[in-house]
């Protein structure tokens, strides 16, 4: 059984390469018992889709002009 030190570290790792099935395996019963570990990997899954986003120009965020729409008082 994987401890929590070696899924972070397959998190990461499934990110940049296709994982093999023992790694696979092993990876998800400890998810299957670990909750810690879980919300890690839905955390690293999300960092990675909001860093594609902004890389290609698609990040969602407030705008001078947006900030002002919401009430703030203008610069």
């Amino acid at each position: 059984m994987l401890n929590c030190r070696e899924v972070t570290e397959l998190c990461s790792e499934e990110l940049d390469r296709a994982l093999g099935l023992r790694e696979r395996m092993a990876l998800h019963a400890h998810l299957m018992m670990c909750a810690g570990c879980t919300q890690f990997r839905a955390q690293m899954a999300t960092m990675r889709r909001l860093m594609q986003a902004y890389a290609q120009g698609d990040a969602v965020g407030l705008g001078d002009d947006d900030a002002r729409d919401e009430g703030s008082a203008p610069r």
